[in-house]
């Protein structure tokens, strides 16, 4: 029995002793497990989630940060600064990480609202606005711009106050240093530096540059550690635009333009200087006007049902994007239609009795009683209505409105300005034979400026109708500081529209028009100053009533000088003047005869003689490979300097790149050490308006192959000009006769 008992504990100990294995079995399995699960899970993390963790941590302790590219400055066609850019202060507020310092230093929302519109001049309501992290429609806000356009002073006030969250930094503003001063040219920008309008909207893309950016490290207040950038791309700065402008003609016609619109208690006022052989605007001006550094101040005194109407009316540009019946103006391009179809001739005479009947109608002209008989010339000078629609009558609606087509009206000049309008020009099915006669004289079609100086501007040079433009070229700076000119304006020109016979009769008609039959000379009272022109005077239409108006007028002018060979043509725009007279002599006579004044004065100096001497521009060419002596050679038979910043005696590498177009004297320089400069690069050269032969020359010496489509003069190609190419790039060219 004892022996049964003793065996049974034997056996329990046993049971026991093989259960604690197996727990200890099942514990160490479970154990080696979870470390295995572990090791897994971190040899997963290391290798394959290293970078992206990597990453998750970096941008703990990084910072990225736009850096602005400068906007490109505007000059006028000397270089005088026009629009440039300046550096200011911004403060942007982390509306997360100011929430964090109200909970460490434990102040409340109005306490930092308080301390923020203190230090800034931001009215306190305002800074609160600023402050909420949700808007109205329950969307969460996480950044707000407290102040833009600050000096460092206030900024470093602001700063001071060492608010978590409150982050200052430096922003480009847009600065123009001559005010009004060919503000609606120009145009202005908005808060992001983005053109609005003007050259600053035409030209945004090459003015506006290329942002780069900053990845740095920061402390905890978001500061950045001292040398301790982690990455930089620089910004490309904007590229400069320059104008065909004239500073001096500009302020000359800016003045002019002021007077004429008080001393006519004038609605507007616009004058526009081209050179008519090229196309080039030398001024251009709209009183009244604003101040692109403080747009929206003056707005309020601009026309309009509301503020938005009332802004766009302040930006509005006349001169191009107003239309209007032209008036005894136009009767130039009658007379040389006429001319041209031989349906007139200067021994021609013409029978004015005061008015013309079409059925019930009286169309009268402007001398009620007549001019009795006339000849060519002096229906021109005495701006007969009656014996223009006589002339349009001969000419018939088909061959007018033809020499209207071909002169540009009803279509826009492509002037590269913003906002042009096309007018209103009747077709051949809808011309009445009153509307024949009206249209003759100046009424019925509506213009603007620009297309009745285009057409004017053809009979000044001889006939050719050219492409009115305003810029004359876009460049930029190379590393040596050599003046790269990117783009050159290249206009389109319609050759021989009218005779050079019929518009040197017009011209000398013009001469003795503007002097009104007297001796040549007397209308600026010196015989040596041969101007010519022709005023008008043109009703309004009556938007209310229909019709025109009974007591709102235009009143203008077109002008050239001098008449043998004209350098310059003016035309001069009142717009509803109402100090007591209204026709185009009186009204517009005293406005040219000031402006005149001054331009002889500025023409007849050596300054204005230095300035429109052109210089030569040079496609820079390949170098590479040559020795040193042969590219002195080149460079010296081209008018340029060579610089050479290394020894060798082979030309490795150069700047600018082959293909860059320079003018004459410029540096060049050789054997830079630069890594950034690429041996195996060049510029493809602007080729529009070249003959194909001197385009072959151009493109073999810089081994760039290439093909033609077409006959003539390189139209078009494929490689934007001033583009950076690799060598062997092929290019298409297409010509057009």
């Amino acid at each position: 029995m004892e022996r049964r008992v003793r065996n049974a504990k034997v056996k329990g100990r046993s049971s026991n002793k093989s259960n604690s294995k197996e727990r200890a079995l099942y514990v160490t399995i479970f154990i080696c497990t979870i470390l295995l699960l572990l090791i897994g899970r971190l040899t997963y993390i290391m290798i394959y989630k290293s970078k992206e963790y990597k990453h998750m941590a970096q941008g703990q302790w990084n910072s990225q940060v736009t850096v602005e590219a400068d906007r490109g400055d505007i000059t006028d066609r000397n270089g005088a600064i026009l629009a440039t850019s300046i550096d200011v202060y911004r403060v942007d507020l982390d509306l997360e990480a100011i929430e964090i310092h109200m909970e460490d230093e434990g102040v409340t929302k109005d306490e930092i609202a308080e301390q923020l519109s203190e230090a800034s001049g931001v009215p306190l309501n305002e800074v609160k606005q600023k402050l909420n992290t949700t808007s109205e429609d329950g969307t969460k806000i996480t950044t707000s711009t407290l102040i833009k356009g600050i000096d460092k002073e206030l900024a470093d006030k602001i700063k001071a106050l060492n608010i978590y969250g409150v982050v200052t930094s430096i922003s480009p503003k847009r600065y123009y240093p001559n005010d009004n001063f060919l503000s609606h040219v120009l145009g202005s920008v908005n808060s992001d530096n983005t053109g609005l309008n003007g050259i600053e909207l035409q030209y945004d893309y090459e003015l506006k540059g290329i942002a780069g950016y900053k990845i740095a490290e920061v402390d905890g207040s978001l500061d950045e550690l001292p040398f301790q950038t982690v990455k930089y791309t620089s910004p490309v700065d904007g590229k400069t635009v320059a104008l065909t402008i004239d500073e001096n003609i500009q302020l000359i016609a800016e003045k002019a333009a002021e007077k004429g619109y008080e001393d006519n208690k004038a609605k507007e006022v616009s004058i526009v200087v081209m050179n008519p052989n090229n196309g080039e605007i030398l001024a251009m001006v709209n009183k009244p006007d604003f101040n692109p550094n403080t747009p929206y101040e003056d707005y309020e005194s601009f026309d309009g049902d509301n503020d938005f109407d009332k802004l766009q009316n302040m930006f509005r540009n006349g001169a191009i994007s107003d239309s209007f019946e032209p008036g005894s103006t136009f009767k130039n391009f009658t007379l040389a239609a006429a001319l041209e179809e031989g349906v007139v001739s200067e021994s021609d005479t013409f029978y004015c009795d005061g008015g013309v009947k079409f059925g019930s109608i009286t169309i009268k002209c402007w001398n009620t009683s007549g001019h009795g008989t006339q000849t060519l010339a002096q229906i021109l000078q005495n701006s007969c209505n009656v014996g223009f629609m006589e002339v349009g009558a001969r000419l018939g609606n088909v061959s007018l409105k033809n020499y209207i087509d071909k002169l540009g009206f009803g279509q826009v000049t492509g002037v590269d300005l913003p906002g042009e309008s096309e007018g209103i020009v009747k077709s051949v099915s809808d011309m009445s034979e009153m509307d024949l006669a009206t249209i003759a004289f100046g009424q019925t079609n509506t213009v603007n400026s620009l297309q009745l100086l285009q057409a004017f501007n053809a009979i000044a040079n001889g006939g050719d109708l050219i492409q009115p433009h305003i810029m004359k070229e876009i460049s930029y700076k190379s590393s040596n500081g050599t003046k790269v000119i990117d783009d050159v304006f290249t206009p389109i020109v319609k050759e021989s529209v009218i005779s050079e016979g019929t518009t040197a009769i017009i011209r000398d008609y013009l001469e003795r028009t503007i002097n009104a039959g007297g001796e040549i000379g007397t209308f600026m009272g010196d015989k040596n100053r041969r101007v010519g022109g022709k005023t008008g005077t043109a009703q309004t239409v009556d938007t209310v009533n229909g019709g025109y108006s009974s007591d709102k007028y235009i009143a203008s002018v077109l002008s050239l000088y001098p008449v043998d060979d004209p350098q310059v043509t003016i035309y001069i725009k009142v717009v509803e003047p109402s100090a007591g007279q209204y026709y185009g002599g009186p009204v517009t006579t005293p406005i040219l005869k000031s402006l005149y004044t001054e331009l002889f004065t500025y023409m007849d100096s050596q300054v204005y003689k230095e300035k429109y001497t052109e210089k030569v521009k040079v496609v820079v060419p390949e170098l590479r490979g040559k020795s040193i002596d042969e590219a002195k050679k080149i460079l010296e038979e081209l008018n340029l300097n060579i610089i050479i910043d290394s020894t060798g005696s082979k030309v490795t590498n150069m700047e600018p790149y082959p293909g860059a177009l320079v003018e004459e004297g410029s540096n060049i320089s050789v054997n830079i050490v630069d890594d950034k400069i690429d041996s195996n690069k060049i510029i493809m050269p602007n080729l529009k308006g070249k003959t194909l032969e001197e385009a072959t020359n151009i493109l073999n010496s810089l081994n760039i192959s290439f093909r033609s489509n077409g006959v003539g003069i390189v139209d078009g190609q494929d490689v934007v000009a001033g583009k950076l190419i690799e060598k062997g790039t092929k290019v298409t060219l297409s010509l057009k006769e």
